[in-house]
């Protein structure tokens, strides 16, 4: 797909097709008034005839516009002007695109991405339009036998209302494309059979991110995993045949002395309960146990991809948890790298007993922040559904932060507890705690489980096991949560940069440079 972005009137467009919007009630937005004017009022016609009244998500491509340059003209629904927002904004890109695509159009322009969005600016519109377009056209065939044709649509121009606003248009074009490659990675690597997506194959998966950006990639074995301690970890990783690993990924694209952002990636590749074994519904959505580690591998292709004035660092502690004769039981006390105790009374609650010992290994990075990704509690889907990712810390401003980007990125998360009352749930006759704290507030008791092993630093947990993919027809991994995780970075890096906080995320340079012209005009009109 190739991108490009254009200032121009629509009725100039030599174009397989132009995209226009039209508010419920039949009104027109102003793209769409202007082909409406130069043909005689011949949209207008057709939508008073009933063709179209301006639906949410609603679609009529028209053909041989009078006195137009563009073969078809596409209208899209975008539901009550006053209530277009973010949703509908994504809603109505997704139509079109589903109807470019249908109706084999090589190429478009859309003129949705001027229609203003409540509290949008227009780099916003830019990149989530890209966004959608990926999420839209992103396909998951590289194991049948026979795979679907391409889809036909080539090149799409996102237009903007100023030539002001190309430059701003181009970064943002950048950027979604960045965060839309990183989460097909993610999707990619979810999808995957756990036959195909193993412990190694996310290390290779690493190298090759590191070979492609530049990043330095180690990865540790059972080995050097044994000589750091880590016994929580090789305790769940130990009744499978394939190999546990402990990858580690950094990205340098700051200077040395600025203390790195840590993403720690949950890698259970393939999630059987082992001893404590799961029922066999469903099981095959177990390979979806790793997507906490796909999501940090696409975070760090985009950080890499953006260049982003960060050091960041992955840690991602992979295997498999299998029952077998050598397998954990329930019962059995491990040491972990910290030299705490864990009783294990469930064996499925293995995504903390790996992160556990990675979150004690990133003490040594002297880290500014940590934030752990993992699809660690089934609790969390009934908590928050499917809908919101569940957010934990240490730190209420850094939960603040996190879930403003998750606002801007359309991938939302919810501020969830972390009180020490919960703690108490964790208690063992016979080790420092327990690996399980009941069924009452498991994705809260799991996030403090966690939370012991973070108290030298500023941590943050994102539950995805309700986000992180999707079941029925549409079964599949989203990418989720690589925007939110993509978009913090980008707020981490333009406060690097003197960017001055605003609603809980940085400014952007056009919005400080906006600010301080209306400051200099009321100066002027004072």
């Amino acid at each position: 797909m190739e991108f490009s972005i254009k200032s121009g009137s629509p009725e100039k467009q030599r174009s397989a097709c132009v995209v226009v919007g039209v508010f419920d009630s039949r009104k027109l937005t102003l793209a769409a008034d202007l082909l409406d004017r130069i043909s005689d009022g011949y949209i207008s016609d057709i939508l008073r005839r009933g063709d179209m009244d301006g639906k949410l998500g609603a679609t009529l491509l028209l053909h041989n516009v009078p006195h137009t340059l563009c073969d078809r003209v596409l209208l899209v629904g975008l539901g009550k002007e006053r209530e277009f927002r973010d949703n509908e904004y994504h809603i109505a890109v997704r139509s079109a695109l589903k109807t470019l695509v249908e109706t084999g159009s090589p190429e478009a322009v859309l003129y949705l991405t001027e229609v203003p969005v409540r509290k949008r600016e227009i780099a916003w519109r830019i990149e989530h339009a890209v966004q959608v377009v990926f999420d839209t056209l992103y396909r998951f065939d590289r194991l049948k036998s026979k795979q679907e044709e391409p889809r036909r649509l080539r090149k799409l121009t996102l237009s903007v209302s100023r030539r002001s606003e190309l430059s701003l248009g181009e970064e943002a074009l950048q950027k979604g494309q960045a965060i839309a490659d990183g989460m097909n990675l993610a999707k990619d690597l979810g999808n995957l059979p756990s036959n195909v997506c193993t412990p190694t194959y996310l290390a290779e998966t690493a190298k090759e991110l590191a070979g492609k950006f530049g990043l330095q990639c180690k990865i540790m074995e059972r080995e050097d995993i044994e000589k750091l301690g880590m016994g929580s970890f090789l305790s769940v990783g130990k009744a499978s045949s394939e190999p546990i690993k402990l990858i580690e990924l950094q990205y340098h694209g700051a200077k040395k002395d600025v203390k790195p952002i840590v993403l720690v990636g949950k890698g259970i590749t393939f999630d059987s309960g082992g001893i404590s074994l799961k029922p066999g519904e469903g099981m095959d959505e177990m390979k979806y146990d790793m997507c906490g580690a796909a999501t940090v591998l696409g975070t760090m292709q985009s950080a890499a991809q953006m260049k982003l004035p960060l050091n960041i660092y992955a840690l991602i502690p992979t295997c498999e948890n299998m029952p077998a004769g050598n397998a954990s039981k329930p019962g059995d006390i491990v040491t972990t790298m910290s030299g705490q105790t864990i009783e294990i009374l469930n064996t499925d609650a293995e995504g903390r007993l790996i992160l556990c010992d990675a979150l004690t290994y990133a003490e040594r990075y002297e880290p500014d922040t940590v934030i752990d990704v993992a699809t660690l509690t089934g609790a969390c889907v009934i908590a928050l559904g499917h809908v919101a990712t569940g957010l934990f810390s240490n730190q209420d401003s850094l939960a603040r932060e996190l879930a403003t980007a998750g606002e801007d990125a359309a991938d939302r998360a919810w501020h969830m507890p972390l009180w020490e009352e919960y703690q108490d749930q964790l208690k063992s006759n016979f080790a420092d705690m327990a690996n399980i704290g009941g069924r009452p507030g498991g994705s809260i008791t799991a996030a403090c489980f966690l939370s012991r092993f973070t108290k030298n630093y500023d941590w943050a947990h994102l539950d995805i096991a309700g986000t992180a993919w999707k079941s029925g027809k549409d079964k599949g991994s989203t990418g989720r949560p690589v925007p939110l995780l993509s978009r913090f970075l980008i707020g981490r890096a333009d406060q690097l940069e003197g960017r001055v906080p605003m609603r809980g995320r940085p400014k952007r340079v056009h919005e400080i440079e906006m600010d301080e012209g209306e400051s200099d005009a009321q100066h002027d009109e004072n």
